[in-house]
C-alpha cells in the first residue's frame, strides 16, 4: 500500500526489497524494525507500516 500510494502521488522513492536484497535485513533489525515496509524520509524521520498521515505530507 505504501508503494502504491507513493507511485499514485508521483513521489520519488528508492525501493530496497528484502526478499531480493537480504543484506538490508540486519540493518533494519539493528534499528529496531521487525516489520516492513520501513520508510526513511530525507528529514531523518523513519517509520514502519502504512502511514497515510505521514505520506500525505510528501505528496504536496
Amino acid at each position: 500500500m505504501t508503494k502504491r500510494f507513493l507511485t499514485e502521488h508521483n513521489v520519488n522513492f528508492v525501493e530496497h526489497n528484502i526478499d531480493e536484497q537480504p543484506e538490508y535485513i540486519d540493518g533494519l533489525k539493528q534499528e529496531g524494525f521487525l516489520a516492513t515496509p520501513v520508510v526513511k524520509l530525507g528529514n531523518g524521520q523513519t517509520f514502519s507500516g502504512f502511514r497515510p498521515d505521514v505520506l500525505k505530507q510528501l505528496a504536496i
